[in-house]
């Protein structure tokens, strides 16, 4: 019987171990440029990547003023960008936002971002049952002329 019900815990203990890591939205390698004196506005990028279907719904960060999600597109030979409403993440597949042609809008600076420091932000995703989860994210902000990693070189386009 002893036996039995240390296997009986040691199944439950590891199946709320997978269960706890099967939910955890991962994200990586956030980071942001400095901004030129005066300037009022900083994108964000990072990967993200969701066990379930899910939708970045939001984001905050203490400081700006506004906080936006925003896709870029190409349109008859300009680049515009616009607010959306949400990011799909598809179930286990990570998203490049930058790739994926998504950032994250910084609006309204209360102040100049400098190369070295870190943003925090808290991103709220949706999952497909509805409820909302709060994810702190920490990004890097570097250098002013700094491109995107080699790694997201990739051409930009709109997934439909």
């Amino acid at each position: 019987m002893t036996k039995l019900f240390a296997g009986f815990l040691l199944g439950l203990s590891m199946s709320l171990a997978a269960l706890a890591q099967a939910g955890e939205i991962t994200v990586r390698d956030a980071w942001s440029r400095a901004t030129a004196p005066g300037q009022d506005a900083a994108m964000v990028d990072f990967t993200i990547t969701s066990p379930e279907a899910a939708r970045l719904i939001a984001f905050e960060c203490s400081i700006c003023a506004a906080a936006e999600l925003h896709s870029m597109t190409h349109e008859n030979g300009m680049m515009k960008m616009r607010q959306v409403e949400f990011i799909d993440l598809p179930a286990g597949k990570s998203v490049n936002l930058g790739g994926s042609g998504y950032h994250l809008m910084l609006m309204g600076l209360k102040r100049s971002l400098k190369a070295g420091e870190q943003v925090t932000l808290t991103l709220r995703v949706r999952g497909a049952d509805g409820r909302v989860q709060a994810l702190p994210v920490t990004a890097e902000v570097r250098p002013i002329n700094a491109g995107k990693p080699a790694h997201d070189m990739g051409s930009m386009h709109h997934p439909h």
